[in-house]
């Protein structure tokens, strides 16, 4: 029984592994069947479920989408489980049930880019932008690097009416980067 455990795992990561290479080159149903295979090979898994919903957002099949993700979130709860689920609530107009998504998504994951990019665009439209300052800053501990999350920090102080700490990240960035034009803007404005 020990070996059929390890070649059943194997199986699994063969097959996943094969549907993410097919799925990055576009090959859509070869894609979908490796995924299946690795489902079938080892269920516990969510990755294959993740995989299978991109497929099916590559095919514009939000439902199937929806499901898989939920299937793989039921397996277990993940960034990339909880981000797929709030982008297609936020594309089905859901965009007060898409925001916690994307925030717990954000906390789990720090460089959850798509997390932070979606915060971000509902924090404004929702007039949140309070509640996601410290999703911002949690990245930015993990990756002070990140420019555009930078920048979008400073965003929103200035929305918040803190023109100081927009100043003090907007310096951050023209300290690593004296060419940054939307920095340099904002800068001007806040000062002027």
């Amino acid at each position: 029984m020990e070996g059929n455990t390890m070649s059943g795992h194997l199986d699994y990561e063969i097959n996943k592994e094969l549907g993410e290479c097919y799925l990055f080159m576009g090959e859509l149903d070869k894609a979908e069947e490796y995924y299946k295979k690795a489902v079938s090979s080892n269920g516990i898994h969510p990755d294959p479920y993740i995989g299978l919903a991109t497929v099916a957002i590559q095919r514009g099949d939000l439902e199937n989408a929806m499901a898989m993700y939920e299937k793989a979130h039921n397996i277990e709860p993940t960034d990339k489980s909880l981000s797929g689920i709030g982008l297609i609530k936020m594309e089905n107009g859901d965009k007060e049930g898409a925001f916690p998504l994307f925030m717990e998504a954000a906390r789990m994951n720090p460089e959850n880019m798509v997390a932070l990019f979606s915060i971000i665009r509902l924090g404004h439209e929702l007039d949140r932008v309070i509640e996601i300052i410290p999703s911002l800053v949690s990245a930015l501990e993990v990756n002070p690097g990140k420019h555009e999350v930078r920048y979008s920090l400073a965003g929103c102080h200035v929305c918040a009416g803190d023109n100081e700490a927009a100043r003090v990240e907007l310096e951050k960035i023209l300290e690593a980067d004296p060419e940054h034009e939307a920095a340099k803007e904002m800068l001007a404005q806040i000062q002027s």
